[in-house]
């Protein structure tokens, strides 16, 4: 019993074997966010009104180092997974998608790089 059309067959078009991957990093990765969103959410809600130098031996220690950098980078991450979904589903020509895609990821990538080095300039110096 064959589930593709004969037009499906002749194109030679099929699943691209990606969107389960992709609904799975969606899942785990928003799964790993609640934890490290309520650790981060408590941690900067238990720093109000610290200075400059509280703040800078709060980031130097390498266990918050640590999951400020996991932080980030699952959150950048899981914000471009979504990002990509959205544009996938709401943008009809294929070269602008992609063209979007494209500038979303390299502007995550670059916020994600600026944060993990600040994380890492700031832990080394502490």
């Amino acid at each position: 019993m064959k589930f593709r059309t004969p037009i499906s067959l002749a194109k030679g078009l099929g699943s691209a074997k990606e969107g389960a991957h992709h609904w799975w990093m969606q899942r785990l990765t928003a799964l790993a966010l609640v934890p490290l969103s309520l650790w981060f959410a408590f941690s900067v809600a238990r720093m109000a009104g610290a200075g400059f130098e509280e703040m800078h031996e709060w980031i130097s220690n390498p266990w918050v180092a640590a999951f400020l950098a996991l932080f980030f980078i699952v959150s950048y991450y899981h914000g471009a997974i979504g990002v990509q979904v959205v544009l996938e589903d709401y943008i009809s020509s294929e070269g602008t998608r992609m063209v979007f895609i494209i500038i979303t990821k390299f502007a995550l990538a670059l916020l994600g790089a600026a944060s993990l080095m600040a994380v890492i300039r700031i832990a080394a110096t502490g």
